[in-house]
């Protein structure tokens, strides 16, 4: 029996689509292997940083019971990361689960202590805030260390989901996950690039 993969995209009102929606796509290819993305927050309903409402298909607690939890960004992410209450609701722990964010979620993540001392990648708005925050900030589009990584710049989402994928499915799945998606007559040039990127990351 195929071990499912549940991950958590935490989505918040303000939310950027590109960083929730290109996860969810990327990562929903390997249902056949058992992963299962779900948008994921707080309340029912989220509307995008351009008006687009969705329903959540899980609560925010669920992140806690997830393999993996891949945190957006969105408009409101730094009142979010001084909302107390809210934050006190996710009890994520990295030795168990796998945690990434993009862009304005990396402050997030430094709110949550899971950074530790790690560096970090952030998008150029949020960088000030999170070199506030205490971590020291990557001009690179993506970066993991053992269970934890970031992402800098809405593309770079396909980092995150890259990395997901090659941890928890291997690379012959990643590939041909990405190969799907990829643009007709650059299919290989760009699964290889993603590939590339992260590889180091995970081996």
């Amino acid at each position: 029996m195929q071990r499912s993969t549940r991950i958590a995209i935490l989505t918040f009102d303000g939310f950027n689509e590109l960083d929730s929606f290109i996860a969810l796509g990327l990562l929903n290819r390997l249902k056949p292997l058992g992963f299962a993305a779900e948008l994921c927050g707080p309340g029912g309903h989220v509307t995008s940083m351009n008006g687009v409402s969705v329903q959540l298909q899980r609560p925010l607690e669920w992140a806690n019971e997830a393999e993996v939890v891949l945190f957006g960004s969105g408009l409101y992410t730094r009142a979010i990361a001084e909302n107390g209450a809210l934050l006190d609701r996710l009890q994520l722990d990295p030795v168990k689960q796998l945690v990434g964010a993009q862009c304005s979620g990396t402050l997030l993540l430094a709110r949550l202590g899971l950074l530790g001392d790690r560096p970090a990648c952030t998008d150029l708005t949020t960088k000030p805030w999170v070199v506030e925050a205490g971590v020291r900030v990557l001009d690179e589009p993506f970066h993991a260390q053992g269970p934890v990584a970031t992402a800098g710049g809405c593309l770079a989402s396909q980092y995150l989901a890259t990395w997901v994928m090659l941890l928890k499915a291997g690379e012959a799945a990643a590939r041909e996950a990405l190969h799907y998606v990829a643009p007709v007559g650059e299919k290989q040039d760009y699964a290889e690039r993603l590939i590339a990127r992260v590889r180091p990351f995970v081996d």
